[in-house]
């Protein structure tokens, strides 16, 4: 066998450049500018969970997802609903719950996305819990759908 030669821009591309790690709560500059097309059904999944309004919670997802939670605290464990029944589960109350994002770290490959956002949600002004939310979209006919939804969920250590 001949010798392989190993140029100076091949040398160069052997070279392995260190990376740091994403930090939680920030973003790869996404290929196209689709972020606030993939948030607008998460918001408006946030905001039908929040009114208790299951049909809206359907009109956003894809009817073969789930919402899966891992909480913590006094019933731990991990529980996960497709979510037809998931918006079963979901009435009117008379309090007022809101769940915010922090900076979420959105991916888009094509017509597939990923977001990744702390969370606090908020009973009539009152922190009730806090973690991580995970969501999985994908793009069908130009429109975009939230496929699944993870969650840990932590009653201490929840910033106001």
């Amino acid at each position: 066998m001949g010798e392989v030669m190993i140029t100076p821009l091949f040398a160069l591309l052997l070279q392995v450049t260190p990376v740091a790690p994403i930090v939680k709560g920030t973003a790869l500059p996404p290929p196209a500018n689709d972020d606030a097309a993939v948030m607008a059904p998460i918001q408006a999944l946030l905001g039908a969970i929040g009114t208790g309004d299951g049909n809206a919670v359907l009109g956003v997802t894809r009817p073969e997802g789930s919402a899966t939670v891992a909480s913590e605290g006094a019933q731990p464990g991990v529980r996960s609903f497709r979510w037809a029944d998931f918006a079963a589960r979901l009435k009117p109350s008379g309090d007022k719950v809101e769940e915010r994002l922090g900076t979420p770290a959105i991916e888009i490959d094509g017509n597939v996305a990923m977001v990744w956002a702390p969370y606090t949600v908020t009973v009539n002004g009152q922190i009730h819990h806090c973690g991580y939310d995970h969501f999985d979209l994908v793009r069908e006919g130009g429109t975009w759908k939230v496929l699944n939804v993870t969650w840990n969920q932590h009653t201490t250590g929840c910033a106001a």
